[in-house]
């Protein structure tokens, strides 16, 4: 595997743990019962969303975003995940993003953060 994919490939893995601590953190100040936290987390953190989330920040990525994004809509994907290729390509270049902001620009990556939060359907 080549380093690039390989890089992209640590991105998308930091960030599903950085996302899903980032959406756990969110939803315990929203509610103190088990059976709902877990449901507004995995309401959170799957792909359908992710790839909803990478669409409403789509026009505020850089260029150099936008490229590592859709490179990382190209990285081949588990064949378990083959019947929603589509949204998991896309929940893969958000974790990307994620993973990338946290390790290189914890400034964009609250910036994005702080637009999720206020996002109506988000709470």
């Amino acid at each position: 595997m080549n380093n690039e994919k390989l890089a992209l490939k640590n991105y998308a893995h930091i960030g599903d743990a950085v996302w899903e601590v980032f959406v756990r953190d969110y939803v315990i100040y929203k509610t103190s019962n088990s059976k709902l936290l877990h449901k507004m987390t995995t309401d959170r953190v799957n792909a359908t969303f992710q790839k909803d989330m990478l669409e409403l920040i789509s026009t505020n990525l850089s260029e150099e975003e936008t490229e590592l994004a859709r490179r990382a809509r190209n990285l081949p994907i588990p064949v378990g995940r083959k019947n929603i290729q589509h949204d998991y390509r896309l929940a893969t270049a958000f974790e990307v993003l994620i993973g990338y902001w946290y390790l290189h620009d914890k400034e964009r990556l609250n910036l994005f953060y702080d637009k999720f939060r206020s996002l109506e359907f988000f709470q």
